[in-house]
C-alpha cells in the first residue's frame, strides 16, 4: 500500500459521504491488498473500523475545537478530520506530530492547500487538550454523556434503557467496543482426525482458535488477516457464522425427537442469504430432507449458491421468491419455517460499525411492519405439529418479544421450551420458548430466537 491514510480517507468518504456499507468496503479494499504487509492492512482496518465506531465522540470533541461545526466542513476535511481525530485519541503510538502532518500533507493532495492551517490547528489543538475532553455532564445529561462516551445515537440509549434499565445498556455498550471475534461452524461430520488436522494447520499460519463453550462444532479464530485464504476455506470445511446463528438452528430440533421420525423433512428459510443458517439446516438434515433457501432479489439468490457451491450441500434449492409473496405450493408442506427476518441490527453492532448511523426511529417502525408482513404469510407454510423459528439479530423489544407475542395472538402457533435445543449454558435463560442473547453477558452476538409449534 503506498499510502495508507489516503486509502482509508477514500474508503472512509465511501461510506460516510456516499452510504456504502462499511463491512463490504473493508472486505472488498483488504481483499484487492491481500498481498501488502500485514502491518498496513491492520492500520488500515483499525483507524476504518474505529472513526465510525467512536464518530459521535470524535465529532464532539471536533466541534468543540473547531470554529466551524463538523457538519458543515466540507466533506473531506470533514472526513480527514475524523480519521486523524481518531487516530490522536485511541492510537497511542502514533506520534500526535505525525498524525497532524499527515492530515496536512494529505489535504494538500486533495486540493485543499489553503485549509491546511484550519487543518493542523484544530488537530494540534485536540492532541494537547485530550486528556481532558469536555464531555457532557454524567449528572445533568446522562443520556448524552452515554451517547458521547459510546458514540451511540440518543434514542436507541433511550430505548435501552426503557427496555433493560440503565446498569445493562451500559454493559451492552461496554460490550459493543471490544473487538468482535470472528466465529466459525465446522462441518459435523468431520471426524475428530480431520478436525485436529485443521486445528493445526490453522495455527501453523499464526491463527488463534478456541473451541466455543457452547457448541462443539463452534470455533472462535484470532488473528485472521482474510477468512478466504485459511486452510480449510475453499474445501468448504467451515462458515462464517456466529454462535447465536447456530442456536437458531439447533432451535428448529432437526436433531432430536421434536420432529417426526419418517418420512422426508422440508425445511424452509424464508430470507436466507448469504446462507449460513440454509446450510447449517441442511447439514443437520443430511439425507432425511431437503432446505428450500429463498431470498428476495438474483443478488442474494446468488449468494447461496456460491456459499452452497464452496461447502457441497447436496440437499439444498435456491429460490429467489418474495417473502411477502404466498407460494400456495408451499401451503402447509414445511416441516419447519425458519424466519430469520430483516431486521435493526442492533446486536451486531460490534460488527458493522455504521449501522447505528444508519437506523432511525422510523426505519426500525417501518421493519416491524415489514415482519409482520412476513409472518401473515409465511406461517402457512408450516405443516399442522411443524415448528416455525423466529430470530432476528437486534436488541429491540418491539421486534423481538412483542413481536413474538403479536405472533401468538394472531395466528395457530403454541410457544415451545427451547430449553431441550439449548447448550446447558444458556437451558435457565429462555423466557416462554424465547431467549434473547446480549453481548457481554453471553458469548454470541445480540440475538432474539422464538419456537413455535403450529397447531394441529
Amino acid at each position: 500500500m503506498d499510502n495508507t491514510r489516503e486509502l482509508i480517507l477514500d474508503m472512509l468518504m465511501e461510506i460516510l459521504e456516499k452510504g456504502a456499507y462499511s463491512h463490504l468496503v473493508i472486505r472488498d479494499v483488504l481483499d484487492k491488498y491481500n498481498y501488502s504487509d500485514s502491518r498496513d492492512k491492520a492500520f488500515v482496518k483499525r483507524v476504518t473500523e474505529g472513526t465510525l465506531e467512536r464518530l459521535i465522540q470524535i465529532d464532539y470533541c471536533l466541534d468543540y475545537y473547531s470554529s466551524i461545526s463538523v457538519l458543515k466542513m466540507k466533506p473531506l476535511i470533514r472526513t480527514l478530520m475524523r480519521m486523524s481525530a481518531y487516530q490522536l485519541l485511541f492510537m497511542d503510538k502514533i506520534p500526535d506530530r505525525a498524525v497532524c502532518n499527515e492530515a496536512v500533507k494529505l489535504a494538500g493532495k486533495r486540493g485543499f492547500r489553503g485549509l491546511s492551517g484550519f487543518v493542523n490547528g484544530v488537530l494540534r489543538t485536540l492532541a494537547r487538550n485530550k486528556e481532558s475532553l469536555p464531555y457532557p455532564d454524567r449528572e445533568k445529561e446522562p443520556v448524552k454523556y452515554l451517547s458521547v462516551k459510546y458514540s451511540m445515537p440518543e434514542f436507541i440509549i433511550e430505548l435501552w434503557i426503557k427496555a433493560y434499565g440503565e446498569e445493562k445498556t451500559r454493559m451492552l455498550l461496554e460490550a459493543l467496543l471490544q473487538e468482535s471475534p470472528l466465529r466459525v461452524r465446522l462441518k459435523e461430520n468431520l471426524t475428530r482426525e480431520e478436525q485436529r488436522d485443521w486445528i493445526h494447520a490453522l495455527e501453523k499460519t499464526g491463527v488463534r482458535v478456541k473451541e466455543h463453550p457452547y457448541l462443539p462444532y463452534a470455533f472462535t479464530l484470532g488473528n485472521v488477516e482474510n477468512v478466504r485464504s485459511l486452510p480449510g476455506y475453499g474445501e468448504g470445511f467451515f462458515v462464517v457464522q456466529d454462535v447465536s446463528s447456530m442456536l437458531a438452528v439447533e432451535a428448529a430440533g432437526i436433531s432430536g425427537e421434536s420432529l417426526r421420525e419418517e418420512g422426508r423433512i422440508l425445511a424452509v428459510d424464508v430470507c436466507a442469504a448469504p446462507g449460513g443458517k440454509s446450510m447449517h439446516l441442511a447439514e443437520k438434515l443430511g439425507e432425511r430432507g431437503k432446505v428450500i433457501s429463498r431470498d428476495v432479489s438474483e443478488y442474494k439468490a446468488a449468494l447461496l449458491r456460491d456459499n452452497i457451491e464452496r461447502t457441497g450441500y447436496k440437499n439444498m434449492e435456491v429460490q429467489v421468491h418474495d417473502a411477502c409473496v404466498l407460494d400456495e405450493s408451499l401451503v402447509e408442506k414445511a416441516d419447519v419455517v425458519l424466519a430469520d427476518l430483516p431486521c435493526s441490527g442492533l446486536g451486531v453492532l460490534g460488527k458493522k460499525k455504521d449501522i447505528r448511523y444508519r437506523i432511525t426511529k422510523e426505519a426500525m417502525e417501518e421493519l416491524t411492519e415489514l415482519q409482520r408482513r412476513i409472518l401473515d404469510v409465511v406461517w402457512r407454510y408450516v405443516k399442522p405439529g411443524g415448528v416455525l423459528i423466529y430470530s432476528t439479530c437486534t436488541l429491540n423489544p418491539d421486534e423481538n418479544h412483542k413481536m413474538a407475542e403479536w405472533f401468538l395472538d394472531n395466528h395457530p402457533f403454541t410457544p415451545q421450551r427451547l430449553a431441550p435445543h439449548l447448550p446447558e449454558e444458556l437451558k435457565g435463560e429462555e423466557d416462554k420458548g424465547m431467549l434473547q442473547l446480549f453481548p457481554g453477558s453471553h458469548e454470541t452476538d445480540g440475538f432474539f430466537i422464538a419456537r413455535f409449534k403450529r397447531n394441529r
